[in-house]
């Protein structure tokens, strides 16, 4: 062994190490493996559960056991993954969470999907000999909240989902209370979800292990719709939905499985089958007219994108001095709901009272951003319902439908078509890009000599600022995804430190890739990456990139709309927001 090799043994292989941050680290570098309740990767090491035990000999022969995702590595250390006192840690460390937890699995939200599930089959566990956790100490289950249900006695203390909240949103929700066998996870003083400043971004159900946290499941609601032979039920999917769903069949992540996705739907029952990607261009149209508008008048600079439902309560709940900031335009899925209600039932003979409007997206906030009143015609709104990638996955499967053999089939006109501007819109930094490459156009009458900004790309660098060049028009733009990010950059408008007129925020690392309702991926960091991925080659290998290209747009604004800013444009397509400082979650 070199100095400028280190090398540990893990179960007599040698490994070298770099720059891991920890023993486990090593261990998956390894292609070996651990179990794990409280380690992501992306957050930091906490060393709750002590699951991840492991034995190590060190160079003068004395032995320990160590939880893995805590230990540095060493060079010249010996580790034995699964020695008899491992094995007896561990499950007794399962025997004592499940004689304290729940264990109505066959009814759980998370059933067949869950960590601890998954680790008593394979750990054996039978019997367990403490007592059952008592009737009379059951917690209510919240399920005040429009995204998410929180259930105290299914929780395992890991402390994921303080950290998720704490590190990704610098926001705190969370948080533990009492001390002992009293010790709970709860938001502040015991209050529901829904009576505290709770974002609804679901990353604290994505790294929760159990089925303590999940998202509101509304798939009854919508199969009633489906089955009711009055109804006309349309959908809608945002771009991050189709490089993730293939995952819960097998699929690799990064995967465009749109084609199939539009066959499943229709399958299922679904009458129309439209793409939130034809309202991204939308956006992009209203977006940057409204960006050049400011940025000539000089007024309400950086300009706020708006398409995130998290970063927009975030706002309107710590920042709300700062919501002219904000751009004016709805997000995509809301852009498109309003066009769905006005013109479908115009084109296809349909009753308005019978036209249901759903959406697949990857976020859990979604669910919340559709009960907005705002967003509403007449009293009603504009999107019924919201559903998540994994929600519309577990209605593919309880319908019987073969993912994978599907034939893929297009979607449906006129709002189907679209470019790979509008797809690259489920990654941090694609509305930024998508919006700059319209932007030149607009601004120059010319075309970016390539429709490709890598710089404002990438999901593991979480801020990133951008110089462009508009034919001598210096824009800055930042790009951040995670509100703690976004905080930074609030911060620097305060203090008249910042030098950026663009401001994207996503609330999700790296993007609605990852929203709190894709299919779980916080054990690999790398899936993020592939995701992203999947968006860009589908950009690169569409014939149109730009969203001012799109021929449905230009006839959309040619026989309806006029032009984007419009008084038609503004009274569809924009709305408003308002100081929530002091109101309730359920005040939207």
């Amino acid at each position: 062994m070199t100095e400028d090799k280190k090398t540990l043994i893990i179960e007599g292989k040698e490994v070298e190490f770099t720059d891991e941050p920890n023993l486990l680290e090593v261990i998956r570098k390894a292609g070996m493996n651990v179990p794990t309740f409280c380690y992501r990767p992306d957050l930091t090491s906490f060393g709750a559960c002590r699951m991840c035990v492991v034995e190590v000999e060190y160079p003068n022969g004395r032995r320990m056991i160590n939880s893995s995702c805590t230990m540095p590595p060493e060079a010249g250390i010996k580790v034995f993954l699964n020695t008899a006192k491992t094995r007896r840690i561990r499950k007794t460390v399962l025997e004592l969470l499940l004689a304290n937890h729940d264990r109505k699995c066959l009814t759980c939200e998370r059933s067949g999907n869950c960590e601890l599930q998954q680790y008593a089959e394979e750990y054996g566990i039978k019997d367990i000999r403490f007592p059952d956790k008592e009737l009379k100490d059951y917690l209510p289950v919240d399920e005040s909240s429009y995204a998410l249900v929180r259930d105290s006695n299914k929780c395992i203390l890991c402390g994921a989902c303080v950290r998720a909240c704490s590190e990704f949103q610098g926001h705190s929700v969370l948080g533990f209370a009492n001390r002992g066998s009293k010790t709970l996870v709860q938001p502040m003083n015991g209050r529901p979800l829904a009576e505290v400043d709770c974002v609804n971004c679901g990353q604290c159900a994505a790294v929760c292990p159990t089925g303590a946290l999940t998202i509101k499941n509304d798939t009854d609601f919508v199969w009633d719709e489906i089955t009711n032979p009055q109804k006309t039920v349309v959908v809608q999917m945002a771009p991050a939905t189709r490089v993730a769903l293939g995952e819960m069949f097998g699929l690799e992540p990064g995967e465009n499985t749109i084609g199939l996705m539009n066959a499943a739907l229709r399958k299922i029952g679904f009458n129309y089958v439209f793409d939130t990607n034809f309202s991204a261009d939308l956006t992009i149209m209203e977006e940057a007219t409204e960006f050049l508008e400011r940025l000539k008048s000089g007024q309400n600079l950086p300009l706020f994108t708006s398409c995130c439902p998290a970063w927009i309560r975030y706002m309107e709940t710590q920042h709300p001095d700062m919501l002219h900031h904000l751009s004016s335009c709805k997000s995509p899925m809301s852009m498109l709901s309003p066009l769905l209600v006005d013109l479908v039932p115009k084109n296809f003979n349909i009753d308005r009272d019978n036209l249901v409007v759903v959406a697949v997206m990857p976020c859990t906030a979604k669910k919340y951003e559709c009960k907005r009143p705002e967003l509403s015609t007449n009293g009603r709104p504009d999107t019924d319902y919201v559903i998540t990638t994994q929600e519309l996955g577990k209605m593919i499967k309880t319908a019987g439908i073969d993912f994978k053999a599907l034939t893929p089939e297009p979607n449906d006109s006129p709002f189907g078509e679209y470019t790979g501007a509008g797809t690259i819109f489920g990654a941090s930094g694609g509305v930024a890009e998508a919006a700059a490459r319209t932007a030149y156009a607009l601004v120059t009458g010319e075309e970016l000599p390539s429709a490709d900004i890598k710089e404002m790309r990438g999901t593991s660098d979480r801020s990133k600022t951008v110089e462009l060049d508009i034919k001598g028009t210096k824009v800055v733009v930042r790009v951040v995804s995670t509100l703690i990010e976004a905080e930074k950059a609030i911060q620097e408008i305060k203090r008249g430190e910042a030098n950026f007129q663009l401001l994207e925020v996503m609330a999700c690392p790296g993007g609605c890739i990852n929203g709190g309702g894709q299919p779980r991926s916080c054990d690999d960091s790398s899936i993020k990456g592939k995701r992203a991925e999947g968006l860009y080659k589908e950009d690169r290998e569409l014939p149109l990139r730009k969203s001012h290209e799109n021929p449905s747009i230009k006839k959309l604004y040619a026989e309806y709309l006029g032009k984007p800013g419009s008084h038609k444009s503004h009274e569809l397509l924009h709305t408003t927001y308002s100081d929530k400082q002091t109101g309730s979650y359920k005040d939207v």
